[in-house]
């Protein structure tokens, strides 16, 4: 049996259930570890001595996820193949002081994360959700999934030349949502956010929150071939890395094991350039892997040699041809919607693929019977760049860019083929496995 054969519509069906459940990172991260645990991962603390048993096992830190499979026979220097993804996606994100408003309107002041088209978090019902720290040192999920802010747009009677001028938004002034009437009054959203947490609000010290979206994902089109949801950048390859790399570690313990320890590195921060200790420009990986060879009995040789081989594919959405804007696309290069995952190439290594890496992930392809594009940016515009440069120089292992073909990207909801989610789950299965 083709690992094509694993994932079908189905895997889309569960795409949407993940992204509407995993309105942060946190939660992306909680609900990817409750699939590895179904699937036979167990969790270990970083603080705790590590043994060198087989089996899966995963690490939690924050909004970031290393999960990994040691195989039966694994030696010290076993390579590792690594699918690396992103937790994180552009939105607003809560102030310290969040308690805000003017002319009898209550708002919640929020600071712009990341690069997110601000249009489009106009106008649509929000709730909020994130991570409360409390006075013990532990972590609450909390997640209002139900409209509770907005930010209104200013009406066309006010803004005359909005429609032929463009819109222009002041990240500042204008993005701060409204939640309810009268004045502002210190600590009355985190007394709210604690009440439905059911904490006492005196016990909660620190916060990491976030508006999302209450609008489920959900098929479009006649046909029902196209998916609009959030976070598709990049929830929609920590979903297809964590169904992967539980494919292939049931495989294995059905008797297929496979020449490498499969890893998934699904890390927070990458839409702010992934420098932190969740990030991958941290040493959360690194200390993990060697962690494992040392948990083997491992030497220094041996994660040096085990480094060598290892192969990471940096799985992130990348740009599907716009129809109303095709000038903007390289003229050779138009990667479509349900045509496959893209292979992403820039020869100044904003993206890490080179030609060796394009044959390790042709071959995985069609090992898996999927088919799969290329972009590449037109020559007259920025690229944009992933993990992968960063996790290729950090570490020092081949590194290769790809991932899914969506528009929309960084709008509050973005729009994919129905297909793609799980055609690149086939493609990733096949990489980690082979």
């Amino acid at each position: 049996m083709t690992t094509s054969a694993r994932f079908d519509r189905g895997h889309t069906d569960d795409l949407m259930t993940f992204l509407a459940a995993s309105p942060t990172p946190y939660h992306a991260v909680a609900n990817a570890a409750e699939r590895l645990e179904k699937a036979g991962f167990r969790q270990v603390q970083e603080t705790d001595a590590w043994e060198g048993t087989t089996g899966g096992r995963y690490v939690v830190r924050g909004g970031a996820l290393i999960a990994w499979y040691v195989p039966e026979g694994a030696e010290p220097h076993t390579p590792f193949r690594i699918v690396g993804a992103h937790t994180d996606s552009p939105n607003l994100r809560v102030k310290p002081l969040p308690d805000t408003g003017a002319y009898g309107w209550r708002q919640v002041a929020v600071e712009v994360y990341g690069g997110p088209l601000l249009n489009t978090w106009l106008d649509r019902d929000l709730g909020l959700a994130g991570r409360i720290s409390l006075r013990d040192g532990t972590h609450r999920l909390v997640n209002v999934d139900r409209p509770l802010l907005r930010v209104p747009q200013l009406a066309v009677h006010l803004d005359r030349g909005v429609n032929a001028d463009g819109l222009k938004l002041n990240p500042q002034r204008h993005m701060q949502p409204i939640w309810g009437l009268g004045e502002a009054e210190e600590g009355d959203l985190i007394r709210f956010v604690a009440e439905e947490a059911g904490v006492d609000a005196a016990d909660v010290t620190g916060w990491d929150l976030m508006p999302h979206s209450v609008e489920p994902p959900a098929y479009l089109g006649r046909d029902r071939e196209l998916v609009a949801g959030p976070r598709m950048d990049n929830q929609l390859s920590v979903h297809a890395g964590t169904a992967a790399l539980a494919a292939v570690a049931s495989a294995a313990e059905s008797g297929t094991a496979p020449p490498y320890i499969p890893v998934l590195a699904a890390f927070d921060h990458e839409e702010t350039g992934s420098q932190s200790d969740t990030g991958a420009d941290g040493p959360l990986l690194g200390t993990v892997m060697e962690r494992s060879v040392l948990a083997r009995g491992g030497s220094y040789e041996d994660r040096a040699r085990a480094l060598a081989g290892t192969v990471c594919l940096s799985s992130d959405t990348g740009h599907a041809v716009h129809p109303n804007y095709a000038e903007r696309h390289d003229p050779t290069h138009h990667p479509r919607v349900n045509g496959g995952p893209i292979l992403k190439v820039n020869v100044n290594m904003r993206y890490s693929t080179d030609g060796g890496g394009r044959a390790v992930f042709a071959a995985a392809c069609e090992r898996a019977g999927v088919p799969w594009q290329t972009f590449v940016s037109n020559n007259s515009m920025p690229c944009g760049t992933t993990i992968g440069p960063i996790t290729a120089a950090r570490h020092g292992i081949k590194t290769v860019d790809i991932g899914a073909a969506i528009v929309s990207m960084h709008s509050a909801r973005e729009l994919c083929g129905a297909d793609d989610p799980f055609l690149l789950a086939n493609a990733l299965a096949s990489f980690l496995e082979r």
